[in-house]
């Protein structure tokens, strides 16, 4: 008897313990809903108290949605805060790691943000977004060489994206690899015919 008075408590509390989840998950959801309305107001600080009213440390989703509205509120030191919590519990996520970049990007971090963009690589050597965003941060460094690799391996996976092309193209000239420019500046008229920066790499050129 005793033995089932025990089993019934324990069943008890479990249900009990999933009801309480269910209604903190109800509840989180509600503020979520809320935030985003604010959010599309503009109203970041109501947005955000919606969400820290029910913040939890261990919580990828909210930890990321704070750093989100604290980027669009102007406050980059907390955004970067919260993107490196979700970042901690997620130490695979993309997601955490470009909205990071946000914040780090917009306060001239930028050896900060190569580091998040490297990191990526080395779990997802095809990111497109952030091969070409890595080269172009060599490439604005003047850092030709490095800019080169990752613009070649963008361009192997896109030939025909303008993006990829007009940084490549560009590189090359920077590289003195006159030939392979103007190949790459002739390309990129196929896909954008009067381009300027196209234009003007084929009159220099000359």
């Amino acid at each position: 008897m005793e033995t089932l008075k025990i089993k019934f408590l324990l069943v008890f509390m479990f249900l009990t313990i999933i009801s309480i989840a269910q209604n903190n998950y109800s509840n989180l959801q509600e503020a979520f809903k809320n935030s985003y309305k604010y959010e599309n107001k503009g109203d970041y600080t109501k947005a955000i108290d919606e969400i820290k009213q029910h913040y939890s440390e261990n919580s990828y989703e909210i930890n990321l949605r704070l750093g989100w509205l604290y980027y669009l509120s102007g406050n980059q030191t907390e955004s970067m805060k919260y993107y490196k919590k979700a970042i901690d519990l997620y130490p695979l996520s993309e997601e955490a790691k470009l909205g990071y970049v946000l914040p780090a990007s917009a306060v001239g971090n930028w050896d900060d943000v190569l580091n998040i963009y490297l990191n990526i690589l080395t779990n997802n050597p095809y990111n497109t977004t952030v091969l070409y965003r890595t080269g172009l941060i060599y490439y604005n460094k003047e850092q030709y060489s490095q800019a080169y690799k990752y613009f070649e391996k963008l361009i192997n996976l896109y030939p025909f994206s303008y993006d990829g092309l007009i940084m490549f193209a560009w590189t090359n000239y920077k590289l003195g690899k006159y030939r392979e420019a103007k190949l790459l500046f002739q390309k990129v008229l196929l896909v954008s015919p009067d381009d300027a920066s196209a234009k003007e790499g084929l009159n220099l050129i000359k």
